[in-house]
């Protein structure tokens, strides 16, 4: 596969979302989980989405239930947490696997870029963050613990919308 808009994921609620309808558009996609020391993330990652949303941008959330058990609950139940708790109003994926045999290929796609600043190789923790451009293609990954209104990452993300 050659482009993230290769690949058809389960939304939240269950339904088919060919990624291919994101063509065109810059995207944060980042693994999300609800008990983790950086859920609260999940505001910053909302204010980001809201900055940028009128310019063709998404941030896509995929739980993961793989680093501490993190994210235990049922896909109703992050549901629930997300919009109850920090107001997530962006597209919000069924939970999946990241990393190991049953690594999702998705991120079997976005691991094996070669960006900066954190370059390629498994994912490290809850909340890694992949910019993707307009084509699919991986521009950057940044650590867990970058923040998602830091000035580093809203840098390449204004950057790739041009």
């Amino acid at each position: 596969m050659a482009s993230l808009h290769d690949f058809t994921m389960k939304t939240i609620d269950g339904k088919d979302q060919p990624l291919a309808d994101y063509a065109g558009k810059v995207l944060l996609v980042v693994n999300v989980a609800s008990k983790c020391g950086l859920t609260p993330h999940y505001e910053g990652l909302q204010q980001v989405f809201e900055k940028y949303q009128s310019q063709d941008f998404e941030v896509l959330g995929f739980p993961c239930n793989q680093f501490g058990g993190q994210e235990p609950g049922s896909d109703s139940e992050v549901n629930e947490f997300c919009t109850t708790n920090y107001g997530v109003s962006f597209p919000m994926f069924s939970k999946i696997e990241v990393n190991g045999a049953g690594q999702h290929p998705l991120y079997g796609f976005l691991t094996s870029a070669e960006s900066q600043p954190d370059g390629s190789g498994d994912i490290a923790w809850n909340f890694s963050k992949f910019v993707v451009n307009q084509q699919g293609e991986v521009v950057g990954r940044f650590p867990p613990q970058t923040e998602p209104e830091a000035d580093e990452l809203t840098a390449l993300i204004d950057k790739t919308l041009g």
